[in-house]
């Protein structure tokens, strides 16, 4: 026995030197879904310039990206199931690089916008099969870390997006902006070249005999029979595929209500409002240069990956529902706060300030909370049969919600003025802490079965 859990510890050490090559290289996609939707922060008001576009031609540039990403996440999950998980990554570093470059060289607005949009689709596609391909390449040992990686990976890539932004503000390089990203587009499309398809579609499909040496290499372990059964026993169990009708059903729409709340809820409390225009926010708080309102905005993002390290720490500690009640009451204050420091005339330096610390601690507040617990939920509270279908739903609905708060938030700040448009989401949010206290169920430390029995016996929260 002694012999054997040494073994299986070095082979967990072993694995875990591919694991490591496999996150970075496919967390890639997420640092390029950050990088692609945080860059435009910094680059519209260059943009805005040279095209001299009115406002609700802005709101089309940066809502551009989210309709392209609405489709690319309805059509991402069944094209990976057809095709294989590694080719459509394949393909989405492709579009990540096109979408990049044409962004860049675009001579006109109506070129611009169409740009967005084809990095959009890049960007829905990523969103829906990087983390399927971490979680089904990585070992059940490393599978939480793994797939976190990609969340991460999303904030790091806004943060770079605006460090980005303040190296060229300088020089108004809004080109240099967005084409860069071709950069990691390109390391993206090499990485997954050299990696390999993973066990499960392969099986799924058939190839049990590439099954067997993708995991026989990814493992390091001469006899993987036990694995590679584990996973037909999956499939055998998932062949009973769900319908739209399952959705409906009565057990089941305690659940879909759950995920599509959250889903609308992460976005309709603003939170892309902050990463899309936080430089043109903090101008009308009080910053006259747009370098030190871009790099204001730096230190928004590396609050933003900060907590949302912390909260990978504390999900599995504190739970799913005291992180997302703490995080949601901060919300709340920061927006309220942030609202009401706009009603300040005359716009100080010392107002700057203010939003900048409204700002961080909201983005705080969110990172710990909606940010990375309603993709966390998602993919524990559906029962197996309709659980890809309903996190497709969910994800369709979260990239809807964001369209639409992103297409309309300029025009309303226009209308209302900022400190209405504040206020607003802070009701938002105020709906989001009751939505949460009274039907977002703990599912800290239960099994995926435990949670869907959990609806099954009829409960309804908590």
């Amino acid at each position: 026995m002694a012999n054997e859990n040494a073994a299986l510890s070095n082979a967990q050490l072993r694995t875990g030197r591919f694991v490591y090559v496999a996150a970075v290289f496919a967390a890639l996609g997420g640092l390029l879904f950050g990088y692609d939707t945080g860059v435009i922060s910094g680059a519209l008001i260059f943009i805005k310039r040279e095209f001299g576009l009115a406002t609700a031609a802005e709101e089309i540039v940066v809502s551009g990206v989210l309709l392209g990403a609405t489709i690319g996440a309805i059509v991402g999950g069944k094209a990976a199931d057809l095709f294989g998980r590694r080719r459509v990554l394949l393909v989405t570093a492709a579009i990540f690089a096109i979408g990049a470059f044409a962004s860049a060289a675009a001579p006109s607005p109506a070129i611009l916008i169409a740009s967005r949009v084809v990095l959009g689709l890049a960007i829905g596609l990523a969103s829906t099969n990087v983390p399927v391909y971490l979680s089904e390449v990585a070992p059940p040992h490393a599978r939480g870390w793994v797939v976190s990686l990609f969340q991460l990976a999303v904030t790091v890539g806004i943060l770079v997006a605006y460090l980005t932004d303040y190296a060229f503000a300088g020089v108004e390089g809004w080109r240099w902006m967005l084409g860069l990203a071709v950069v990691p587009a390109f390391v993206f499309w090499i990485g997954m070249f050299f990696l390999p398809e993973t066990p499960r579609w392969l099986i799924r499909g058939g190839h049990h005999e590439s099954a067997h040496r993708v995991l026989v290499r990814i493992r390091k372990l001469a006899d993987v029979s036990l694995e590679i059964e584990e996973i037909k026993l999956s499939l055998a169990q998932q062949t009973e595929s769900g319908r739209w009708t399952d959705l409906l059903r009565r057990q089941v729409r305690p659940a879909l209500l759950v995920g599509l709340g959250l889903a609308v809820f992460q976005q309709i409390t603003g939170i892309n409002t902050v990463i899309y225009y936080a430089p043109k926010i903090l101008q009308a708080a009080g910053f006259n240069s747009a370098s030190g309102a871009i790099l204001a905005t730096v230190g928004v993002g590396v609050v933003n990956v900060g907590m949302t390290i912390v909260a990978m720490f504390l999900v599995d500690r504190a739970g799913r529902r005291p992180l997302l009640l703490v995080g949601i009451a901060g919300m709340i204050v920061t927006l309220t706060a942030l609202g009401f420091s706009f009603r300040i005339s005359n716009p100080s330096g010392q107002l700057a300030w203010i939003a900048v610390i409204c700002l961080m601690g909201y983005v705080a507040s969110f990172a710990i909370s909606l940010g990375p617990i309603f993709w966390l939920l998602i993919a524990e509270i559906y029962p197996l049969k309709i659980r890809g279908l309903a996190e497709g739903t969910a994800a369709t609905f979260n990239w809807g919600s964001n369209f639409i708060v992103s297409l309309t938030f300029l025009t309303l700040v226009e209308k209302l003025g900022a400190s209405s448009t504040f206020l607003l989401y802070a009701l938002a949010s105020v709906a989001s802490w009751l939505f949460a206290y009274y039907l977002v169920p703990e599912t800290k430390g239960r099994t995926l079965e435990q949670i869907e029995a959990f609806w099954r016996a009829g409960h309804r929260s908590r």
